[in-house]
């Protein structure tokens, strides 16, 4: 491959998705658009960069960026968000007047395995919970870059492989059915979600206010401009009581001054200088 072509291909996929391609990953480059080369008759690199040189080549454009972002996820990952998530619950549960969904976004859900975590956590706090809390509204969205991995997250059907990474069997029992290979999850688990199509880089606005928002593993591929960026346009949806949760190895402190640790907690943030969590008008 041209090294020219690598830093054409590598940009391309920055501007796209904000993932930056180190020069040592050529061999990752290959093996992974090996099948787009395929499907497009193309005998190598070269010969895809010059073909999204030319005109109509949006859609291939976005295929390539998806199969070079990275999709890995599991039930209850790292356990301690969820645990945190547990306790916030109630709290904001208090804080929203009757009648107001509980929004929470699962950003880069990928497959949905966080997503439906949070479903599984909702759907327990609701049937041991009062009155009021089983007539809550709650609204999980999941989104991701990449088509594929929402079709099977908005599927909700899972491998014995990926049930047995951090699902209980308790849970695994519970809330899945198993038909043939694979464990669907229950209805009232996809109840509360929805998955949709969305890239962080562009303008988030439209998705409305989350009084939690899950981005956990995600800014790891990001350079430190497109982290704040990201950062702050999360920061932006956040609820002024709300939180955010960033993976065990991330962290907002020193990108953005938009977000602060929460008291006590680590990876999760609040906007700064948020008020303690209070009842909505």
């Amino acid at each position: 491959m041209n090294p020219a072509t690598f830093q054409y291909l590598a940009g391309m996929v920055k501007q796209r998705s904000g993932g930056v391609l180190m020069a040592n990953q050529g061999y990752m480059l290959h093996s992974r658009l090996a099948p787009l080369l395929k499907r497009e008759g193309l005998a190598s690199l070269d010969g895809l960069a010059l073909r999204l040189r030319g005109s109509g080549a949006e859609p291939l454009a976005q295929d390539m960026t998806e199969l070079l972002t990275t999709n890995e996820s599991h039930f209850f990952r790292d356990g301690k968000p969820f645990e945190h998530l547990k306790e916030w619950l109630p709290l904001l549960h208090k804080a929203r007047a009757p009648g107001l969904p509980i929004r929470i976004w699962s950003a880069g859900c990928s497959t949905g395995q966080e997503a439906y975590s949070i479903a599984m956590i909702l759907a327990e706090a609701q049937a041991l919970g009062d009155a009021s809390l089983q007539a809550r509204r709650f609204e999980i969205l999941g989104t991701d870059l990449t088509r594929a991995v929402l079709d099977r997250a908005r599927e909700a059907s899972f491998t014995q492989f990926e049930v047995q990474r951090g699902l209980p069997m308790r849970q695994l029992t519970r809330h899945f059915t198993q038909r043939g290979s694979l464990w669907w999850a229950n209805d009232n688990l996809r109840a509360y979600t929805n998955f949709r199509q969305a890239n962080l880089l562009h303008d988030l606005r439209s998705f409305g206010r989350f009084d939690l928002i899950f981005c956990r593993n995600v800014l790891l591929y990001f350079d430190m401009p497109t982290k704040s960026r990201v950062l702050g346009g999360l920061a932006g949806q956040l609820a002024p009581d709300g939180a955010l949760y960033l993976g065990a190895a991330e962290t907002a402190l020193g990108i953005t001054d938009r977000l602060e640790p929460m008291p006590g907690e680590r990876g999760v943030y609040r906007p700064a200088a948020a008020e303690p969590a209070r009842a909505s008008a």
